[in-house]
């Protein structure tokens, strides 16, 4: 079982949106101070980086 780039960039892409969605429920329903803000911003942050590998599958 051979992986090629395009494998390993969707399971990257699987696990950031798995993970940004872990961080932002963390911050919503975890913490409700200050620090659930940053959880959250932090799950955004990888939402969108997993964008842009999503983006990159095919290209690369």
């Amino acid at each position: 079982m051979g992986m090629n780039k395009n494998t390993i960039l969707g399971w990257a892409t699987f696990i950031m949106i798995l993970m940004g969605l872990l961080l932002i429920g963390l911050g919503a329903f975890r913490y409700s101070d200050v620090s659930g803000w940053g959880f959250a911003a932090v799950g955004v942050g990888f939402l969108a980086i997993a964008w842009v590998f999503s983006s990159l599958k095919g290209r690369v």
